[in-house]
């Protein structure tokens, strides 16, 4: 890793300067300006934040350092025939701004499979004293937040460091970190849905096949699936709540345990990563509904709207920031259509992208009918196997860690300050709308 960190470390220094530059030579130029409902509604489009990782674009999606994701798919380095990028390759990417060559992510991957044996014992003891019904995703948060006695970043804190050197153990913390998530979160799989028959890591495997392997599904599909799976979910730019929350909370310089269980408690929300779970579940609900079977459209169209009139949202329909269907739906979609084109379940997923849409422009009210990453992610997920989709979210948080994990070691590289925005109060509001009335009627 000794590579990877000294190349990391020349791209900061480098990006730092310029950064230097640029707030001394044009930090008092405007990039936009805040309305009234954006501060009411949740600063939505404000551009307020700095995420060197990834960019969302409204009609074409998100690129990871440029790269849609059919690039991805085309460009990162695979696993010995395989068909799918590593997702170590893009957290490299995500890392430098660099495409890796397979040797540099096979290092990665050693790395992971090393790490991943240094889970303390206490993790799992602190996991067996948890309620089995508790929900899968605050077990993960329990679960990674006790392996905050292991922050090399918190240790040298107290011990005394320097800022420049901030970066270097909150990049220890992060590598350790990636590599131990996933076996939190296949022990907490094993222990709440198999009976407790816990399966150990496979250093020979890379991340996603590893993490697969830990949680019981050793198939070459599943792992092919898994590496698509954490590769698309990784990041998603810095102003999603699970990256915004990593991001604020590492700017008070709380470590990367501290800064990652913090985002996967947003992650955890009905309106963000647990929506994968809420899609499925409806969808499993429709079909019984309908009284089993494959429907038709119209038998689709009809419970669609049923559920608009009783005033509920189609789940996976919909995002705050695109308005085309997202290119992780699509990708997932490419796969399924190669690999099980004629399964039942991803053909009503299917069939529900057709019917969809038309209905939600129809109401006039949805900025966005198109569906999203978590339309389509649980029907696959089902099909090879892993049915017990309150475990899904969980799944989104390991893969979501390349990203926020990759951004909070340029948080601290760049020395980012904690984060302070101002906030205002109704009266204020009231006071500078009047305000601006008056001037306008003396200026006409």
């Amino acid at each position: 890793m000794n590579q990877l960190k000294e190349k990391f470390a020349e791209k900061a220094g480098q990006l730092a300067a310029e950064i230097k530059t640029i707030i001394k030579e044009n930090g008092d130029q405007e990039v936009g300006k805040v309305n009234i409902a954006q501060i009411y509604g949740g600063m939505r489009g404000v551009k307020a934040l700095v995420t060197e990782t990834s960019s969302l674009d409204p009609e074409e999606g998100i690129r990871f350092r440029g790269y849609s994701i059919p690039e991805l798919r085309e460009k990162l380095p695979k696993a010995p025939g395989g068909v799918e990028p590593l997702p170590e390759g893009l957290f490299y990417l995500m890392l430098v701004g660099e495409l890796p060559t397979e040797e540099e992510v096979q290092m990665i991957s050693a790395e992971f499979a090393k790490r991943v044996q240094e889970v303390p014992d206490h993790v799992f003891k602190t996991l067996d004293g948890l309620p089995v019904d508790m929900h899968p995703m605050t077990q993960f948060s329990i679960g990674i937040l006790s392996m905050q006695t292991e922050s090399r970043f918190a240790k040298a804190y107290r011990e005394g460091i320097s800022k420049k050197d901030y970066w270097d153990p909150t990049f220890e913390d992060v590598i350790t970190l990636l590599a131990g998530a996933p076996r939190v979160a296949a022990y907490i799989y094993n222990r709440k849905y198999r009976d407790n028959q816990q399966i150990g890591p496979d250093p020979n495997l890379d991340w996603a096949a590893n993490f697969a392997h830990m949680l019981g599904f050793d198939s070459d599909r599943f792992k092919r699936l898994m590496r698509l799976y954490l590769t698309i979910h990784a990041d998603h730019e810095g102003g999603n709540v699970s990256a915004h929350t990593t991001h604020l909370v590492g700017s008070a310089l709380s470590d990367a345990y501290l800064s990652y269980t913090s985002g996967m408690n947003g992650l955890a929300g009905p309106l963000h990563g647990l929506a994968n779970q809420e899609v499925i579940r409806w969808i499993l609900e429709m079909k019984d509904a309908l009284g089993g079977g494959m429907p038709t459209k119209e038998q689709i169209a009809n419970y669609v709207k049923a559920t608009l009139e009783a005033g509920k949202v189609i789940p996976g329909y919909g995002h705050a920031v695109l308005r085309k269907p997202d290119p992780r739906y699509v990708a997932q979609m490419e796969f399924a259509k190669e690999v099980m084109p004629d399964d039942e379940l991803v053909n009503i997923v299917w069939m529900i992208y057709d019917v969809v849409p038309p209905i939600l422009q129809a109401t006039g009210k949805v900025k966005n009918p198109w569906p999203n990453v978590d339309a389509h992610s649980g029907s696959l997920l089902v099909q090879h196997g892993m049915q017990e989709y309150d475990f899904y979210t969980v799944l989104f948080g390991v893969s979501r860690a390349l990203g926020v994990l990759a951004s909070l070691c340029w948080d601290r590289a760049l020395g980012l300050p904690i984060e302070r925005p101002k906030s205002v109060t109704t009266d204020w509001v009231k006071h500078t709308v009047e305000e601006s009335k008056a001037e306008q009627f003396f200026t006409d």
